[in-house]
């Protein structure tokens, strides 16, 4: 395990357990310890599992859901390069785990010249074979790009994979030419739906997300690497229907009926999928809307520039 006392981000010490949850999408039953730091607010995961064991908590299952998510999803990549295009139209891109290159597609036929850095081969092959991208196989903080060689860098549900936030932003600011953009999503956990599920809410994804962010501890972060805060807000990206699988999971095994896990968990039959329709229609609709009066949306979309 790799021990982490002091925050990875702002380096207090004094962080106090926030929770104790195990990693509900693969049925585990060893508990993580998530801390908050009391002076910039950072949720992080305490001794994390090394990365040579990290890869074991993904999967085939994992990857096969992101990887479906990522190909099936051609409207939240056009809404993420219509995003973009409000603050730059062109030049250098770099996308930070960008897989197979679904979004790094939907710029394909822009004013972009277009580079990744992904972790899979595999994946980082596909990539380039469809964008015409050129993709840097291996951790963000292995690039080999120099000072101010990007116009824009993109980072989708990522930073709170990596070990060492505040190293990977400072190497984003390196990257970017002054006044350049880093735009970036992530999981919000201070929204309504983590303050209702706590432990249960899928967002968590422990151990792979190691680190946890709030709109305030992400702003902290950047601009205190040189960034400076052109838009971050919190949008509805629920999933509702998830957390509530994981609590009905425990009930049921709290009876003694154990089903498989969600990494495991067969395609739903038409039967089940007439029965959650009529549930998206009530239960669930009210849980959604009751969240919003807990916090705010699930996911945080930000736009950083670097200072000129």
């Amino acid at each position: 395990m790799t021990e982490s006392h002091s925050c990875p981000v702002c380096g207090s010490n004094g962080s106090r357990t926030w929770l104790k949850a195990p990693d509900r999408f693969h049925g585990q039953e060893k508990r993580y310890q998530l801390v908050r730091c009391p002076g910039c607010r950072l949720v992080w995961l305490r001794n994390a599992p090394c990365t040579a064991e990290m890869g074991q908590h993904y999967g085939p299952n994992y990857d096969r859901l992101i990887t479906s998510v990522g190909e099936h999803s051609p409207e939240r990549w056009k809404a993420r390069s219509e995003a973009l295009s409000r603050h730059a139209s062109g030049g250098a891109l770099l996308d930070l785990g960008c897989s197979s290159g679904a979004f790094l597609a939907s710029l394909k036929k822009e004013n972009w010249r277009l580079f990744g850095i992904e972790m899979s081969a595999q994946a980082a092959r596909r990539a380039e074979a469809r964008t015409g991208a050129e993709v840097f196989v291996g951790d963000i903080l292995d690039a080999p790009y120099a000072a101010e060689s990007f116009d824009v860098i993109t980072c989708f549900d990522v930073l709170e994979h990596v070990y060492e936030p505040r190293k990977v932003l400072e190497r984003v600011c390196c990257w970017l030419k002054p006044g350049g953009i880093f735009y970036t999503l992530l999981p919000n956990i201070e929204s309504g739906e983590a303050r209702l599920f706590k432990s249960y809410w899928y967002g968590l994804e422990l151990p792979r997300h190691i680190s946890h962010f709030s709109p305030d501890s992400l702003r902290y972060l950047a601009h205190s690497v040189g960034l400076e805060g052109a838009s971050v807000e919190a949008r509805r990206n629920s999933a509702l229907e998830y957390s509530l699988r994981y609590v009905n999971d425990e009930l049921l095994q709290r009876i003694g009926i154990i089903r498989s896990s969600l990494a495991e968990a067969p395609p739903a039959r038409l039967p089940w999928k007439i029965v959650r329709k009529m549930l998206r229609w009530t239960v669930f609709a009210v849980i959604y809307h009751a969240t919003a009066l807990l916090g705010p949306g699930e996911s945080i979309h930000a736009v950083f520039q670097k200072r000129a």
